[in-house]
């Protein structure tokens, strides 16, 4: 069976990049969130088997998110994305229970790696 994943960006093309790149490997996107309100929301309604979250995004930024989802789920996958430069922020994202990261602009491959590798 193929593994559900959500898609948390706030920029729409961001979310169709990932979505193509995992659903051209056999991947299952169950679902998209444009913040981290609405992903939080997502995540209780679809309980995917990872969440690729942006870190940057209005509402609730990805790492308050983080926390949020980790206390519904401790056991949550959750693969943060940032910006160059934005290594404190992934920092405290890992901290905050996210389990890897892929920096943009993304590399197919870096994206299939850190998605495969959390999945486990």
């Amino acid at each position: 069976m193929a593994n559900k994943i959500l898609i948390v960006d706030d920029a729409a093309f961001m979310r169709m990049m990932i979505k193509d790149i995992l659903t051209k490997n056999g991947f299952d996107v169950l679902g998209e969130a444009e913040n981290g309100a609405k992903a939080i929301d997502k995540y209780k309604e679809l309980s995917p088997d990872l969440v690729i979250m942006d870190i940057t995004m209005p509402e609730v930024d990805g790492i308050q998110a983080v926390k949020e989802i980790k206390k519904i789920d401790s056991s949550a996958k959750i693969v943060m994305c940032s910006a160059m430069g934005q290594q404190a922020m992934v920092i405290e994202a890992i901290q905050a229970g996210a389990k890897d990261f892929i920096v943009k602009p993304f590399q197919a491959d870096r994206v299939l790696e850190a998605v495969k590798k959390v999945l486990g």
